[in-house]
């Protein structure tokens, strides 16, 4: 090749690389999936049971929180695992549910589940509903794909499906409580 041609073929080179760079350069589009956040059209009754390694708890209190810590409402169980509490309407998700053995208790005395969904109202709240919220704080907030996650780390989703679809036993018992 002639110096000339040498250097136009290696320009031409250059800028279809460069062309090809400059394709590959766009920015990137957000991957990171979007929340929606979910809130409450009507006032919401929320129910469940608690429980703990020894059985049914049936003195305490329930109550719903923000994520923030406010509350937003509570109940007190009164002889009774079962509670029913509600929640007002335009009350944003995602919410906690939390047990206090007493009135003065501290938050390392409470147990917790997590409300990310407006449509689901049964939820039970034990150690292992707790463990779940906890994990799935720690892994960035109260959403549907940590809940998943954290459930699934923890052994409480058949390991033969753990989609919530495919989930084949006990709606109830889903997730440790949060379904």
């Amino acid at each position: 090749m002639k110096p000339i041609f040498r250097t136009a073929w290696v320009g031409m080179v250059l800028l279809s690389g460069w062309g090809l760079v400059a394709c590959d350069s766009k920015p990137a589009a957000n991957m990171a999936a979007k929340v929606t956040m979910e809130k409450y059209l009507t006032q919401k009754t929320l129910q469940g049971k608690v429980a703990n390694d020894d059985g049914p708890v049936k003195n305490g209190i329930v109550k719903v929180l923000t994520e923030q810590g406010q509350v937003v409402s509570q109940v007190e169980l009164a002889g009774s695992a079962q509670f029913s509490i509600d929640v007002p309407a335009g009350t944003q998700l995602p919410l906690i549910l939390a047990y206090y053995p007493t009135a003065d208790a501290k938050e390392e005395q409470r147990m917790l589940a997590a409300v990310v969904h407006a449509a689901t109202s049964k939820y039970d709240i034990n150690q292992l509903s707790t463990r779940i919220a906890k994990q799935a704080k720690s892994m960035g907030g109260y959403t549907h794909k940590n809940l998943v996650q954290a459930a699934e780390g923890s052994g409480t989703v058949p390991a033969s499906n753990k989609t919530t679809a495919g989930f084949h036993g006990d709606p109830t018992t889903q997730y440790g409580g949060w379904h």
